[in-house]
């Protein structure tokens, strides 16, 4: 009898000891988010409903307090579901002009104009010269550059090296690039023909991903091509930063002074999305961590 007490006061002891442990270590609720909002939102985990009842819920929780300009265009290529944001202001393409010269090199690829192993030459003075590169900013400022037109797009598209995309515009002509805005419908769009700065919006980037997608801007080996050259992306650090491991992403990234934007498709189970993101700020490293955020917050609604 007294060694059953004995345990039983042990046990009470170790329990007691546990729940004063455990009640320490328990993490605080977080001041700016409620405990109903906190709990609303684990009950939509357990349901297995998303964390956000709307789309419009989900980007708008991660655009709070932004400083800056944002624009974006979103689409469930599945469902058709959209969310957009001043998709129709302007802004500067930074290297977002180079899906359009990948698109136009591969146009004439098809009618038979350009081949994958023409190799392309010029020297770095005259591409900085026709591009009208000062020579205080130009990155080469002498020598030859050379590449097969397949290795161009490679590294134009993965790395966005600038004079793999001079050496293929020079190459297509960007009258021809210019051409192919307009045939395709990019009316917001301007390549800079006349020496101006290309300019796009969210809502023609988002057109022609969506063309590109659905093979309504080239034959089906030429889509899959530049498919998967944007899936071979390395400048990951915007759209494809906030999402899981092993999540496909088919994008291209843009940086120029307080510019820096994103626009990619992303490849899930539950079906394909369009997200493109344009911002100007005097931050450009916190918008890029906003996008990775936002990014994370719309395939979290989507999944």
């Amino acid at each position: 009898m007294h060694n059953q007490k004995f345990l039983f006061l042990i046990f009470v002891i170790i329990v007691g000891v546990l729940s004063l442990f455990l009640w320490q270590r328990s993490p605080s609720i977080s001041p700016l988010i409620s405990p109903l909002s906190q709990l609303e939102a684990l009950a939509r985990d357990n349901a297995g409903l998303p964390r956000f009842k709307s789309l419009d819920e989900a980007v708008n929780s991660s655009l709070k307090g932004v400083a800056g300009d944002y624009s974006l265009s979103i689409k469930n290529l599945k469902t058709g579901e959209s969310y957009a944001l001043n998709e129709h202001k302007s802004y500067q393409t930074a290297s977002l002009y180079k899906l359009w010269v990948m698109a136009t090199v591969f146009d004439q690829i098809q009618k038979g104009a350009l081949t994958e192993s023409q190799v392309l030459s010029q020297s770095a003075d005259i591409l900085n010269s026709k591009f009208n590169i000062d020579s205080v900013d130009a990155e080469i400022k002498g020598g030859q550059i050379t590449y097969t037109v397949k290795d161009a797009l490679e590294l134009m598209i993965t790395i966005s090296h600038n004079y793999a995309a001079l050496l293929l515009s020079e190459k297509v002509r960007l009258s021809q690039v210019a051409s192919f805005l307009e045939s395709n419908g990019f009316n917001e769009s301007k390549v800079g023909t006349d020496g101006s700065v290309p300019e796009t919006t969210a809502a023609d980037m988002a057109l022609f991903l969506e063309k590109l997608y659905t093979g309504k801007l080239a034959n089906t080996e030429n889509t899959d091509k530049m498919i998967e050259l944007l899936n071979r992306q390395r400048l990951n650090n915007k759209i494809p930063k906030g999402l899981p491991a092993g999540v496909v992403v088919a994008h291209k990234t843009g940086e120029i002074g307080t510019f820096t934007h994103d626009a990619g498709i992303i490849f899930t189970p539950k079906g394909d999305y369009i997200e493109v993101v344009l911002t100007d700020s005097q931050q450009p490293s916190i918008a890029e961590d906003r996008i990775g955020a936002l990014s994370r917050q719309v395939y979290d609604y989507f999944k």
